[in-house]
């Protein structure tokens, strides 16, 4: 969550920046500048009748000391005035400081300056293409299809197990799921990032750090019982290992990736365009994260960017790069590069990766610090991105791959397939 020191130092640069969002922030604004004023008047009332009421029990142990039991007496009054005001004082600051924190949880990041304004993906801007879109053959199917045709995804069976978007792979469609998971992870782990096997189940308090709550309950599943949630991303728990620790500045940067799947109730989707692989409520994700020094995560976003560009080139897929405007930008992001990859027989571009940088956002709610070079404690920075989501890049590798008699396995994939046809 944004700082409210940041916030009363950058009133009008917040409000401005949160304004590309589409959002009018100011009332909100006040608000938390409103409860931290009064939160520190409250707290400094009570530090005050605290030094009040140690010093009198100081004077009377010295009064009783002296003898003058008569006059201690007449003290012990006044410190059952103050004990209760020491009461009401606490009560009245716990609630403010919960109304602030409350207030802050609700507020999104504010965008970095170069994010566009904008209300939905199509204010988004193109900032890079790359690779040849493929020329199918005239009888080139769409991988929900093509799925059907070579038996290597079943989506009804899926319905019939679970419900619609939880598909079953099978055979030859399981073998290249696994091999794009050991692809993706062989990539992120020679380039730095430590793997980590991650639960797939997390606490309330995780959902707080990321930003996932309170923005998008309604988009995970919960269990009311245990209190714990689906993890809609590795993002999730993959932050989460740093919830709490305070780092020595040498021990930045950081990098850990991690393969799980991930869960999401993608309410309200429905049409064309969330046939087959294109939207799933259960689906396998590659994650990389990265804690970063303040002054180096911008480097390392494009670090990132760079590092997801080389794995679609070995898989040579066209592909696309567009930044995101402050409308389709994620509550916790301050920006997000998405890239999307061209499906041929679809006709469309599917994104399969965003990259984000979050500044200090989920590092202020994590209480994610490091010890500077000037020995004070402050903030990190983080970061994410998948690398990648599986399932539309393997909607990409069935449809732009066909032929009329298979489907061509990515030249980088053979080894990990053991087979280089479907």
């Amino acid at each position: 969550m944004l700082q409210v020191a940041f916030i009363r130092e950058h009133k009008e640069d917040v409000i401005k920046r949160l304004a590309k969002r589409n959002i009018d922030a100011t009332k909100m604004i006040e608000d938390v500048i409103a409860l931290d004023e009064n939160r520190r008047a409250l707290q400094t009332q009570l530090d005050n009748t605290l030094a009040e009421s140690n010093t009198i029990s100081k004077e009377i142990g010295d009064l009783f000391k002296s003898g003058k039991a008569a006059e201690a007496n007449l003290l012990k009054e006044k410190t059952v005035q103050l004990k209760e005001d020491k009461v009401t004082l606490s009560g009245q600051l716990d609630t403010t400081a919960e109304e602030l924190t409350a207030l802050l949880y609700k507020i999104p990041n504010v965008p970095h300056e170069s994010v566009p304004s904008g209300n939905t993906d199509e204010d988004n801007e193109e900032i890079f293409y790359e690779g040849d879109i493929p020329k199918l053959h005239d009888n080139a199917l769409p991988h929900w299809e093509l799925a059907k045709k070579y038996d290597i995804i079943d989506f009804e069976l899926g319905n019939k197990i679970s419900g619609a978007g939880f598909p079953v792979y099978k055979g030859k469609g399981a073998k290249l799921q696994r091999a794009l998971i050991a692809y993706f992870l062989d990539k992120n782990t020679s380039a730095g990032y430590t793997e980590y096997q991650l639960p797939h189940l997390v606490n309330e308090a995780s959902c707080y750090g990321t930003g996932q709550l309170p923005d998008k309950e309604g988009q995970m599943y919960h269990d009311s019982r245990d209190d714990l949630y689906l993890i809609p991303t590795a993002e999730v728990p993959g932050t989460n290992v740093f919830r709490d620790v305070l780092l020595a500045e040498s021990e930045l940067p950081i990098g850990i990736t991690g393969y799980t799947p991930c869960f999401r109730r993608e309410a309200g989707s429905y049409g064309a365009h969330v046939r087959g692989l294109n939207r799933l409520h259960q689906f396998d994700k590659v994650e990389i994260i990265r804690v970063e020094h303040p002054d180096n995560s911008y480097k390392a976003f494009e670090g990132m960017i760079n590092h997801v560009k080389g794995i679609l080139r070995e898989l040579k897929l066209p592909y696309r790069i567009l930044r995101l405007c402050g409308g389709d930008t994620g509550f916790p992001s301050a920006m997000t590069y998405d890239f999307e990859v061209f499906s041929t027989a679809q006709d469309r571009w599917l994104e399969i990766s965003s990259v984000s940088n979050f500044e200090s956002y989920q590092a202020n709610r994590l209480r994610l610090r490091f010890k500077n070079s000037n020995g004070k404690n402050e903030l990190a920075h983080t970061l994410n991105g998948s690398s990648l989501a599986l399932p539309r890049v393997l909607a990409g590798i069935l449809e732009n791959y066909q032929t009329e008699d298979g489907i061509q396995i990515p030249e980088v994939l053979i080894p990990y397939t053991g087979f280089d046809k479907i």
